[in-house]
């Protein structure tokens, strides 16, 4: 997958530090559904349960896909 481009500009993107919901770790980017953002890396990381599939990650969006969803791209685990 390409790098992902951010725009410093950009009003309505954003990096946030969140609660990422997925089986698989190898995924670069999740549909709203599966992203809760949080305040702080810090209480991203202690509400992680990896057991349970919830991880803690630096994400940047929402950006609209094609298919109409709203997608958060990984910029990286925490």
């Amino acid at each position: 997958m390409q790098p992902i481009v951010m725009d410093p500009g950009s009003t309505s993107l954003q990096q946030h530090p969140a609660l990422v919901l997925t089986k698989r770790q190898s995924r670069q980017r999740f549909p709203e559904g599966c992203v809760t953002l949080m305040e702080s890396e810090g209480e991203a990381i202690e509400a992680a349960q990896p057991a349970k599939g919830l991880y803690a990650a630096l994400v940047y969006g929402p950006s609209p896909s094609s298919e109409g969803l709203r997608l958060y791209y990984l910029v990286r685990w925490l």
